[in-house]
């Protein structure tokens, strides 16, 4: 396993480029002290990472220690995603950002090629470990948000790191398989979406941006009925469920503004005592969120 230099939490610039703002935004994640960056060849059609090359061209560079994750795509109009499509995927992240190098490249969202197609000769997969060999990228990663698909490529040993999102969560254990195992053959575990794609920060009423099932709907009125009981930030505790999990490494929390970013330390200073998430425990397993 190659190492991945990480920290606690980990900017996710998914958004970054859908709204209005993105260059003031790329110029404050850049230079955060909270955590390095997370990207993506299709966020926003390409938009966050030209939006991030430009700060970094701004800055002179990319500051300090930050460093900057991206993933491959696949093809957005034809859907390839072989390994020439790979590397094609990784010379426009590149050039977008405009550095040399990557520290993390991910396989992303592999929904358009079978795992056996993937991890054939002239695949998506080989592709990435000869850029590893290469040198280009430090590490490779899989990334995606079906445990089972995950968990498949998990399972071969080759790759550094693993993202996964909205499936470990204060109401979503899904994930805990996978990130164990990912734990136990020195895999970097990347932990994303703690908030259940805002439901846990700001009260909406559906989870990972889909309809929740009544049983799921049912326990998730008993935590937030726990939360205000014991008087604690319920955003809070689901950040820090997730930065205090002994599966977890870093812990990417999507950053769609700046005033979200100005508000992320409250989060990670809050005080939420440990006997809180004892009567989370205590709640019972989570129902099937309905998110695989």
């Amino acid at each position: 396993m190659n190492a991945v230099p990480i920290t606690p939490v980990t900017l996710g610039a998914s958004r970054l480029g859908e709204r209005p703002g993105g260059a003031e935004l790329a110029d404050a994640l850049l230079v955060s002290p909270l955590g390095n960056i997370d990207t993506s060849n299709m966020y926003a059609e390409g938009r966050s990472e030209e939006l991030l090359g430009a700060a970094i061209a701004r800055a002179g560079g990319i500051p300090g220690t930050k460093l900057i994750y991206s993933k491959a795509d696949r093809d957005l109009e034809t859907g390839a995603f072989d390994g020439d499509r790979v590397r094609r995927s990784l010379d426009e992240s590149l050039t977008r950002l405009g550095v040399d190098s990557l520290p993390l490249y991910q396989f992303h969202d592999p929904y358009t090629v079978t795992f056996d197609e993937a991890m054939a000769p002239g695949g998506g997969v080989e592709a990435l470990l000869s850029l590893r060999d290469e040198g280009v990228i430090g590490a490779i990663g899989i990334a995606s948000g079906t445990m089972a698909q995950v968990h498949e490529y998990v399972a071969t040993g080759v790759f550094d790191a693993v993202l996964s999102h909205n499936r470990l969560t204060l109401v979503d254990r899904t994930a805990e398989p996978t990130f164990r195992l990912a734990r136990e053959l020195g895999m970097t575990v990347f932990n994303a979406a703690p908030f259940g794609g805002g439901t846990l920060a700001n009260g909406a009423n559906t989870y990972g941006y889909r309809e929740m099932p009544a049983d799921f709907a049912a326990h998730l009125e008993r935590l937030r009925a726990l939360a205000a009981e014991w008087s604690v930030d319920l955003a809070a505790a689901a950040l820090q469920f997730s930065t205090r999990s002994p599966l977890v490494d870093t812990t990417v929390v999507g950053v769609t503004s700046a005033a979200r970013l100005d508000a992320l330390p409250v989060l990670i200073d809050a005080v939420v005592p440990d006997e809180f998430f004892d009567a989370v425990e205590k709640l019972g397993p989570p129902p099937a969120s309905g998110n695989d």
